[in-house]
């Protein structure tokens, strides 16, 4: 048997968000620098569509428990669940939350759970903002001429920076 890598130590200067899912989950990092925020990088985990929900749950945590090894944040942020229409979506979204805590914890990492109006809010200054204009507030925050793609990506940035932002204002 090959004796486990050693994770890091969390850096509490970098703050990694997460826009869960089964099927695709959003992922971008930040590090809180002195004038500010840097872009360490965004993606997604996506999972085969016609595969069993435990298989994808189960691909997400290895992906995941990867990215977390590889950036070492001190803080995951994590989307909070909403009231969903769909009962099954609402679900399936909770086993993927599930899934995110759960390897955040694991690496040793701060969770953080911002519901989506809060995040809107705070960096757009309006909950119910859309999905471009927190886009457009993100690239601005953090220098970008282009966007990560896809919006899942860019929500989850949207975390990171949400917290970033509370928990440096001299408000917090």
């Amino acid at each position: 048997m090959e004796t486990p890598r050693a994770n890091p130590a969390p850096n509490p200067r970098i703050v990694l968000g997460i826009d869960p899912g089964t099927r695709v989950v959003g992922f971008g990092a930040i590090a809180l620098a002195p004038r500010g925020y840097r872009f360490l990088g965004a993606g997604v985990i996506r999972t085969p569509a016609k595969a069993e929900v435990a298989a994808r749950l189960g691909q997400i945590r290895v992906e995941l428990d990867q990215i977390l090894t590889d950036l070492a944040p001190g803080v995951v942020v994590v989307e909070e669940a909403f009231a969903h229409r769909n009962v099954q979506s609402a679900l399936r979204i909770g086993e993927g939350r599930g899934v995110v805590i759960s390897s955040a914890v694991a690496a040793g990492a701060q969770v953080v759970q911002i519901p989506p109006a809060v995040a809107k809010k705070a960096l757009v200054g309006f909950g119910a903002a859309d999905k471009s204009q927190v886009a457009a507030m993100v690239a601005r925050l953090l220098g970008l001429e282009k966007l990560p793609e896809p919006m899942d990506a860019t929500d989850a940035l949207a975390l990171a920076l949400t917290h970033a932002i509370r928990s440096t204002s001299p408000l917090a």
